[in-house]
């Protein structure tokens, strides 16, 4: 398999899950003091992982809860980001302006911040109140937090049967959907390598996997043009302009708003003759039970959209790490 070493796999995500000794530590100690609400702050793909962190608990908490695009934060403010607000947020070099000046925002408003910021010398890393460095696997670092918050709150008490399945199961399981998913993979990379525009749609934790694959892989990485647009909103603009020919990626996962994906992919074959729908149920996750895969469907979504990028890449010959302007001009 392209770009595949399935040992390095296990331990990314095994090495991950071992975090959560530390995340609980700052999570518990936070709650002790007590907290007014949590902000999750990003740009991004990162600003994707916080809206999947966010319909996460919104299936499950009371808590006051709520994103913000670090860009926006800038300019507009909220007026809940203050004392006894916790943000969260997250950076591979803590150098990307708008968080280094978003934490520090947030900070004068008061409020306290969790980091997973992965070069700890970067200022951004010194500047939050806990950093928890470990290279990929944000959404999973993201949900840990999320969890152990709602843990203490008493919304989550199948937290430790849970969290025993990931820490036994998740890290193979994953490995066994990519393999199942190669040669699916490279098919769809051989149909729409030369599309003119792709549209990809989703829902719940899925849109945050929507909306980052279509803006932080396709466009950034791969340089095709692509649209994504919630699968509640579909039927509200975009139906108008599918037809026979239109390329068409419906992502659906298993958490509580499957059924706005479901309505979208039963709908396409009636107009649509180029639709694809990656539906995260259709990949088996040994020894993790039913009612916990739509906590996970967003990584097992990920799974399959890496077997897509690495053949792509390959028949493209384009290198994901190749830029026009990111990082090379001024803007």
């Amino acid at each position: 398999m392209l770009k595949f070493d399935e040992q390095k796999q296990l331990d990314s995500v095994n090495g991950a899950l071992k975090l959560r000794g530390e995340i609980n530590e700052v999570v518990d100690e936070i709650c002790k003091k007590g907290y007014k609400n949590i902000c999750w702050l990003g740009i991004g793909g990162t600003y994707a992982s916080c809206m999947q962190a966010v319909v996460h608990m919104n299936e499950k908490t009371e808590i006051d809860i709520f994103v913000e695009n670090a860009s926006e934060y800038l300019t507009t403010g909220n007026r809940r980001v203050g004392e006894g607000t916790v943000v969260v947020i997250s950076s591979v070099t803590g150098s990307t302006e708008e968080m280094v000046e978003g934490v520090k925002k947030v900070k004068q408003a008061g409020a306290q911040v969790i980091g997973f910021v992965d070069l700890e010398s970067s200022t951004l890393a010194k500047s939050v109140d806990y950093n928890i460095s470990y290279p990929l696997n944000e959404q999973l670092k993201f949900f840990m937090v999320a969890d152990r918050f709602m843990y203490n709150k008493g919304e989550f008490p199948e937290y430790d049967d849970f969290y025993k399945e990931m820490d036994k199961y998740l890290a193979e399981a994953l490995v066994e959907v990519e393999k199942a998913a190669d040669d699916f993979g490279r098919e769809f990379a051989e149909k729409h390598k030369d599309d003119a525009i792709h549209y990809f749609v989703g829902a719940g934790n899925q849109w945050g996997a929507t909306y980052s694959y279509a803006m932080c892989y396709w466009e950034e990485q791969h340089w095709i043009r692509t649209k994504s647009i919630h699968s509640a909103e579909f039927f509200h603009g975009m139906l108008e302009i599918v037809d026979r020919d239109t390329a068409v990626t419906v992502f659906v996962g298993e958490d509580l708003q499957r059924s706005l994906s479901e309505r979208v992919a039963k709908f396409l074959p009636r107009i649509c003759g180029n639709y694809t729908i990656i539906d995260t149920k259709d990949y088996e996750l040994k020894g993790i039970r039913p009612e916990f895969r739509g906590n996970i469907s967003h990584l097992v979504m990920h799974a399959v959209t890496q077997r897509i990028d690495a053949h792509l890449e390959a028949i493209n010959h384009h290198p994901m790490e190749i830029r026009r302007y990111y990082r090379r001009l001024k803007y």
